[in-house]
């Protein structure tokens, strides 16, 4: 039954959502928001000890608890409207994408755009601020053509395979994290053809993650952006997105991660994912209310038995 409900709400958002008038729909999700913020639930308890790491390594903090309320449910509303503008972006005209999306770094794009053309991949490593569809849609109209992405397997599968649908008519090759190949040898041809790949990776969703640091404690993210740049030769660039206002959105494309000259296979990856932390650092300091991380990336929050799973695996590869 939860599964039917969950599959008929996100079959009404894509049937019903674009066709209210867009301020209505605004104050209806904004609404959804604030209920789930002040029922306060798991995913916001979560969102909230992870925010409460962001605030306390800001030195010019002295957030309280209401300090930290009052920012989560930025977040709740922020959050909610990456799914309005989920059900609405296909609807979205293309000077509406193209003029409402603020470049800080528009040098890095060219250079992106230039590597591609060169018949060098790149992989944009995004954390899951703002709304990064948006982004993708605009990169695909300034001129990358398509690329390649990997999605969780959500359930019920029924979502996934709409969510599948919405991606793919954005013109982005999605390839799903599990029921399928390996997705990491279909990126690592894409980026040899010179093809750009879109990675969300400020959570590891495997059992394979790099611990960094990460505002002042350790963290679990995925070694894949890292480890198809080592592999590939591929250039690795950090990307953070934020919201502008009520209808327009902002990125910045972070400098390349270089690979490192000297050191294992593994220990690159490992430097390469702490830099790439440290620039998603730099952008949720900057914007933590566009940081829609409800769930667990810090390792004092993981389950043991999968935090041990994992550390006994990269200690197998490290040997």
């Amino acid at each position: 039954m939860k599964d039917r409900l969950l599959t008929a709400a996100f079959t009404a958002g894509w049937g019903l959502v674009c066709r209210l008038p867009e301020s209505w729909a605004r104050a209806l999700f904004t609404f959804g928001a604030d209920i789930a913020w002040r029922r306060q639930g798991g995913g916001v308890q979560t969102l909230e000890g992870n925010l409460n790491r962001v605030l306390r390594t800001d030195l010019a903090s002295t957030a309280d608890g209401k300090q930290l309320r009052a920012l989560s449910r930025k977040v709740l509303r922020s959050y909610a409207r990456y799914y309005l503008e989920a059900f609405r972006i296909q609807g979205y005209s293309r000077d509406r994408i193209r003029d409402g999306m603020h470049i800080t770094r528009p040098d890095n794009v060219e250079l992106t755009l230039e590597h591609m053309k060169n018949g060098r991949g790149v992989i944009y490593a995004l954390p899951h601020m703002g709304d990064f569809e948006q982004a993708g849609a605009w990169i695909i109209d300034r001129g990358a053509g398509s690329f390649t992405t990997v999605a969780e397997r959500l359930k019920p599968e029924a979502v996934f395979e709409k969510f599948l649908a919405f991606r793919e008519g954005l013109g982005m090759e999605v390839l799903p994290t599990t029921g399928g190949p390996n997705p990491f040898g279909t990126l690592a041809r894409r980026l040899r053809d010179g093809s750009l790949v879109c990675l969300v990776a400020d959570r590891d969703l495997s059992d394979t993650g790099v611990e960094v640091e990460f505002f002042g404690e350790k963290a679990l993210m995925p070694a894949g952006p890292a480890a198809l740049a080592v592999q590939t030769g591929a250039a690795l660039m950090p990307v953070t997105c934020w919201f502008v206002g009520d209808d327009e959105w902002a990125a910045h494309v972070h400098d390349e991660v270089p690979v490192p000259e000297t050191g294992t296979r593994n220990e690159k990856v490992a430097a390469m994912t702490q830099a790439m932390a440290r620039d998603f650092e730099s952008g949720i300091r900057e914007h933590p209310q566009d940081w829609h991380m409800l769930q667990k990336v810090f390792v004092a929050d993981l389950d043991p038995e999968r935090l041990a799973r994992s550390r006994a695996k990269a200690a197998g590869e490290s040997s």
